[in-house]
């Protein structure tokens, strides 16, 4: 701080009065000053170490939020991964079930075609079968008067000779 003479006044004289002010109230200016300088910088300093306590807690918060979107990054991705192969096995196995439901329906096909030529074949059959029956019996019946009728001959033939002796 400057000092400001009033005169030519003895050096103890200008120790008294400074500046219109007693020495007194100059160490005390002084000293408030310095005190409120030191309150100021241990303010500026508490306000320092909260901005670096709470950039610390945000650094710290932003650490766990990137370790936690890594995780569930990795999770996503595992999920994705784990959800492949499901869809790939559901769409093999859909496509072989569609392919057994056409070879089904082909050989449904195939099945109702052939019941349909062997009820046909079975009906030909019983009607041969009984056109046969039919034709034996006849047979049978046809042997059996020729039969009767070769022994009536016979017996007349019989006769005859039997006459002519």
């Amino acid at each position: 701080m400057s000092s400001k003479n009033s005169g030519p006044a003895p050096a103890a004289a200008s120790a008294v009065i400074t500046n219109g002010k007693l020495p007194i109230e100059e160490n005390e200016e002084e000293e408030i000053w310095k005190v409120a300088v030191s309150r100021f910088q241990a303010r500026e300093e508490e306000i320092e170490r909260k901005k670096m306590t709470v950039k610390e807690k945000v650094q710290q918060r932003l650490g766990f939020a990137e370790e936690a979107t890594r995780c569930l990054t990795q999770t996503l991705e595992e999920l994705e991964i784990m959800g492949d192969p499901m869809r790939k096995e559901v769409a093999m196995v859909r496509k072989k079930i569609d392919m057994a439901n056409r070879d089904i329906k082909s050989l449904a096909q195939s099945c109702q075609k052939k019941e349909k030529e062997y009820k046909d074949t079975m009906e030909a059959f019983n009607e041969k079968n009984k056109e046969k029956t039919h034709l034996v019996s006849m047979l049978m019946e046809l042997l059996a008067e020729s039969e009767r009728l070769r022994m009536k001959k016979l017996e007349e033939i019989n006769k005859t000779v039997g006459t002519l002796q």
